[in-house]
């Protein structure tokens, strides 16, 4: 993640790394087994139906887990870091992750026929960090209830909204690069990776600042103080992008990338047109924004104090996808001001009816089913079942649909419920398709 609204990110170390044997077996024996499962045929295939999904052209709803509680998933130790090294064990845990879930939980994930080694990109931020209260159900979990103290109060307040610095630590991309091709030599090819898909969202930072009820308040009380302040947001993220660019700190999103609070992001309209492969532009990248906060603002403030400051940064993107948590069903009409919209967010608290009828077959309707079932006492498959299967009915195939499941914070400590989950959701299409 680029930004964390909650900690700073300190610049990398630039040093030698000097694995154990064991450690490089480790590593080894996992581009191993990610090298077998790369290789299926199944991959081209589940990409190609992403493809048609994003050019509208769906063939049939699309699959995919994100945002998974890893701290209740380890069965078997598989998910058991051996590395000691750091570096080792970051990238261990990355290996892991992905051949647990194609294992248990694919759906329709793609796994890359490479490695990527990202490259040493550090941002200075944008000066302000949440300062919290936290309360806790799990302590083994990152997912905590928060009491945000305000920071900005007052117009001077907004000073302390930086714009970002981005450097790319070459000598450290080259050392991981060196390490990698070392360690997967005849195994998996590696191949650096800059900045893919840029997760954009002036309010979920502000609010973190600003605090929810004071933000809300100021939108009537103190309007002109709220459009200097997303205003603020939006050029720090510009500023931060035209330094991408300069740098040729880009990296091609349109495949197995998730795009906003969505999917992949494989498409046959992307990169477009006068592409050059030696410097990619964000003309040949996915765009996204949102407002998770603004659930209960009207659709005309949300136009005014969100989406309309938006458009500039959407408008440097091939193609765009908006929303995550927020309910969009009464907002329709704004999100068809936005020319390159393609793929939009339907969480829980949508009426899927009202969005099936407003966007048809338009755009890609990125379905989020409530993650609330895993952690109910008694798992309830059925129930889980038909909730799938009453979006299939209302939808009634004219729509271009992918489901999401995210927002995972607890699967009850039985990650079994959402290895079910998968099976049943794919098994539901199948036969609704058939």
């Amino acid at each position: 993640m680029l930004h964390d609204p909650g900690s700073y990110t300190a610049p990398p170390l630039i040093e030698t790394i000097d694995l154990a044997a064991e450690e490089m077996d480790t590593l080894k024996n996992l581009g191993q087994e990610l090298a077998g499962i790369a290789a299926l045929p199944v991959h081209r295939d589940k990409a190609a139906l992403w493809r048609k999904l994003n050019d509208l052209e769906s063939e049939r709803p699309m699959v995919w887990i994100n945002e998974i509680p890893w701290h209740e998933m380890n069965v078997n130790e598989e998910l058991t870091l051996r590395c000691k090294d750091p570096w080792a064990r970051e990238l261990e845990d990355r290996l892991r992750k992905e051949i647990y879930q194609w294992k248990h939980m694919p759906a329709d994930m793609v796994v890359s026929d490479f490695i990527e080694c990202l490259l040493a990109i550090h941002s200075t931020d944008f000066g302000v960090h949440e300062d919290v209260d936290i309360a806790r159900t799990d302590e083994a979990s990152d997912i905590v209830s928060r009491h945000f103290n305000v920071q900005i109060k007052e117009p001077e307040d907004l000073e302390k909204i930086k714009m970002p610095v981005l450097t790319h630590y070459a000598e450290m991309t080259e050392l991981a690069f060196e390490a990698m091709t070392d360690l997967f030599a005849d195994i998996i090819p590696v191949q650096k990776v800059g900045q893919t898909h840029i997760w954009f969202s002036p309010w979920d930072y502000l609010i973190r600042w600003w605090g929810i009820q004071e933000a809300m308040i100021d939108l009537i009380t103190r309007p002109q103080l709220v459009h200097d302040a997303v205003e603020r947001m939006v050029q720090a993220w510009m500023t931060e992008l035209d330094q991408f660019e300069e740098q040729n700190l880009l990296s091609l999103d349109c495949r197995n990338i998730r795009i906003g609070s969505g999917g992949y992001g494989y498409t046959g309209e992307l990169p477009g047109g006068g592409y050059d492969p030696d410097r990619v532009r964000p003309k040949n990248m996915w765009g996204c924004s949102n407002a998770q906060i603004f659930s209960d603002v009207s659709p005309e403030m949300h136009w005014e104090f969100a989406i309309e400051h938006d458009l500039k940064w959407l408008a440097r993107w091939g193609l765009t996808y908006y929303g995550c948590c927020e309910p969009l069903d009464k907002k329709m009409s704004l999100l068809k001001k936005i020319p390159n919209l393609r793929k939009i967010s339907v969480s829980p608290w949508n009426d899927m009816a009202r969005v099936v009828k407003e966007a048809g077959s338009d755009y890609v309707l990125s379905v989020k089913p409530s993650p609330a079932i895993f952690a109910e006492e008694r798992w309830n498959p059925e129930r889980a079942k038909q909730e799938i299967h009453r979006v299939l009915e209302l939808s009634g195939r004219a729509c271009h649909i992918e489901f999401i499941m995210k927002d995972i914070s607890t699967v009850s400590y039985k990650p079994e419920r959402l290895w079910e989950w998968e099976t049943l959701t794919m098994e539901t299409i199948q036969d609704y398709y058939e």
